[in-house]
């Protein structure tokens, strides 16, 4: 089912065809058949996909071996995360700043392969603090974050979600590690990731691709829905994730996508 647009051409005249991965096209380890045979469909049509997540506990080599192992055949560039966009940012415009990132050892060595220059949390100043989706997270960790952000130094996330879906359920992701720190310290970070205009200009420059020839599927309202909206980009929302229909309802109609389907299983057989 659509939502508003009921001319589907909108959605099956794209040439980028952007996934959101947890709750999109998987839930932990546990895949969507459906989404396979979808983005297989997509490329014997001549399209081009594009594995974009928020989720930035894990490397992209890691999401390489994983969306291979679950049947996705993903090349190199064809991956993209807010970890990416962060590094971005840094790269451009904090060149040679110090970090303490609170991150995975995932997380962490990208920064390090991209050298960044990153903080133990023992330092007495720092000029930035970055947070993100930590599985590892420690006490003393929250701790160095908070006391670095209260001595001065500049404040940025990954990206803004509150949990992750998993097979089991929801578990904490970045957006309430910030809350915490936003809690104690009375900063709220700048934040990455979608649904922020720095991923859509990463996205841009990446493939060559115009904001008008993409489209983004997402079980997110708040990010993979919000980034299309405000940014241009066809938004579809499927409901396999974290978003429920009364949500939707509940939504102002600024925040709706321009397409709603119960899954990616939907879309492929609307298109194909």
């Amino acid at each position: 089912m659509n939502f508003q647009n009921p001319d589907f051409s909108v959605i099956s005249n794209k040439k980028l065809y952007i996934f959101d991965m947890d709750g999109t096209i998987y839930l932990g380890n546990q895949v969507f058949p459906y989404a396979i045979r979808f983005i297989k469909n997509l490329r014997k049509n001549g399209k081009r996909v594009l594995f974009f997540t928020n989720n930035a506990s894990h490397s992209p080599s890691f999401y390489l071996e994983k969306l291979t192992r679950l049947g996705f055949e993903p090349t190199p560039d064809e991956i993209m995360t807010s970890g990416d966009v962060t590094i971005e940012f840094l790269l451009r415009h904090r060149p040679g700043k110090t970090v303490y990132l609170v991150g995975t050892e995932d997380l962490i060595g990208t920064f390090r392969e991209k050298n960044i220059p990153l903080l133990t949390g023992d330092e007495e100043k720092a000029d930035i603090v970055i947070t993100s989706f930590d599985t590892t997270l420690t006490y003393k960790k929250l701790d160095d974050a908070c006391r670095l952000v209260r001595g001065g130094a500049e404040y940025l996330s990954t990206h803004p979600d509150f949990n992750c879906p998993t097979e089991t359920g929801f578990i904490p992701d970045s957006g309430a590690i910030a809350a915490f720190v936003t809690a104690s310290t009375g900063k709220v970070p700048t934040y990455f990731g979608k649904p922020y205009p720095e991923t859509v200009e990463m996205i841009c420059e990446a493939t060559g691709c115009t904001k008008d020839e993409m489209c983004i599927f997402g079980d997110r309202l708040y990010t993979d829905i919000a980034i299309g909206r405000r940014h241009g980009v066809t938004a579809i929302l499927v409901l396999s994730g974290e978003t429920q229909l009364a949500d939707v309802e509940a939504a102002e109609e600024k925040d709706r996508p321009d397409f709603m389907f119960a899954s990616l299983d939907d879309v492929d057989r609307e298109m194909f």
